[in-house]
């Protein structure tokens, strides 16, 4: 067999499994959509989607509509998370390093043992985890001060029936109705409940359980391993990836102007650009810094909190 054959087989071979992949995706999609429509025909459904129409009643004094400091954090959120994705997937696939950084022990932060060297792409990675955090808090601190949290906590048990409902319309493709500005639909509150005080604390407290900055021979770690952190800070990203995707998917099809105007403009014009405009250039600026990420741009900004090298 000729080198080019060999060439040609592997590439072949490399397409195969995520054209399946998608392939099945495709179909599986499918199956769900004409088995949600079907149901949508019966008469004990139909009921169901009267009773519970896919939202609960919002809180007395909740909140209508996003505050500007919301916007700002759909922005920073968005631009941390886009990152960290990206560097943490770096830092599990990479075997040989670019570059490696050791912390300057004569900084702010002092330990009494050496510190440890750690390859650039986790220097990132870790640099990106505490901004968010930082952002994180002030995000939790606004969400309470401000009466926000009113809008994306359970307060009620039929948000779980309502949840279905929305999900069935969903997949049936005729989706529930829009109104973010005033009332979420209960799908919508369980996914953000669940990003903002599930998801986000995992990714945390696995992370720090990952990092140099945990003790060694602290007690706990009898019962938790830095092997169970592994198994639990991975599948998390993967929710993150998926959380995105989905969320950007369903703002743009579901009215891309009034929901961008929402996230980003702080109003709930249905026709101003104003929202797109912004998220545009969020988008820009985020590529930016995708491409900006690589070893020539993160070393002299790494040099100046410790030491890099090869």
């Amino acid at each position: 067999m000729s080198v080019s054959s060999k060439s040609s087989g592997i590439t072949s071979n490399r397409w195969f499994k995520p054209v399946v992949i998608t392939a099945g995706a495709l179909v599986v999609a499918l199956i769900l959509v004409l088995v949600a429509q079907w149901l949508r025909t019966l008469q004990p459904v139909q009921q169901f989607l009267t009773d519970y129409p896919g939202h609960s009643a919002i809180p007395e004094g909740a909140p209508t509509g996003f505050p500007a400091w919301l916007g700002w954090q759909h922005f920073l959120n968005m631009f941390f998370i886009v990152l960290i994705i990206r560097s943490g997937w770096q830092v599990r696939t990479t075997t040989r390093p670019a570059a490696n950084w050791t912390r300057n022990n004569k900084g702010f932060i002092k330990t009494k043992n050496p510190p440890t060297k750690i390859s650039l792409d986790l220097w990132f990675h870790l640099t990106l985890d505490a901004l968010w955090v930082l952002n994180g808090i002030i995000f939790i601190v606004l969400l309470f001060a401000t009466g926000q949290w009113l809008r994306i906590v359970p307060t009620s048990w039929d948000v779980f029936p309502n949840a279905i409902s929305a999900g069935l319309q969903y997949a049936s493709l005729n989706w529930p109705v829009e109104n973010g500005w005033n009332n979420y639909n209960s799908l919508q509150l369980l996914t953000y409940f669940i990003t903002v005080f599930i998801a986000a604390p995992l990714a945390i407290i696995t992370g720090i359980r990952m990092s140099g900055a945990w003790p060694k021979k602290a007690a706990i770690n009898k019962f938790y391993p830095i092997e169970l952190a592994r198994k639990i800070h991975f599948p998390v990203m993967i929710y993150f990836v998926a959380f995105v995707i989905v969320h950007v998917t369903l703002v743009l099809a579901t009215g891309a102007l009034r929901n961008l105007n929402h996230m980003y403009a702080s109003n709930d014009d249905n026709s101003s650009w104003w929202g797109f405009g912004i998220f545009a250039a969020s988008i820009v600026f985020t590529a930016a810094a995708w491409f900006l990420a690589r070893p020539l741009f993160l070393r002299p900004i790494a040099s100046l909190m410790g030491k890099v090298s090869r």
